[in-house]
């Protein structure tokens, strides 16, 4: 079994992820899915994501509308908010920091 286990690090920061998905637009959930997924964070599930989206909706980060749809359900849409961005940005310092503690950690410095 691997030291690093992936889907712990995912839990840890998916929110994170999904604040930075909708940073650039709004998307409804498997749209945000696929953003996810795109940008390398293939094992991330689906429950994960809408669950996440639910969350993050209750805690006052993201609004929601719903767009009618021509070819099957109406999609809801999420949309980062005021607090949403000062939160993705407040997460994203924490998560630089921390990444760049774990890359000095990591760093080869050529001894034993």
């Amino acid at each position: 079994m691997p030291c690093v286990d992936t889907t712990q690090l995912l839990k840890g920061v998916l929110d994170l992820a999904v604040l930075a998905a909708l940073r650039d637009g709004d998307g409804y959930g498997y749209d945000i899915l696929r953003r996810l997924r795109a940008a390398g964070l293939q094992d991330v599930g689906d429950a994960s994501v809408y669950g996440t989206l639910r969350r993050l909706f209750a805690n006052g980060f993201l609004n929601t509308y719903v767009v009618p749809s021509d070819e099957g359900p109406h999609r809801k849409y999420y949309a980062l908010n005021a607090a949403g961005r000062a939160e993705l940005d407040r997460t994203g310092k924490t998560w630089r920091d921390f990444a760049s503690t774990m890359d000095d950690l990591l760093q080869d410095r050529g001894t034993v």
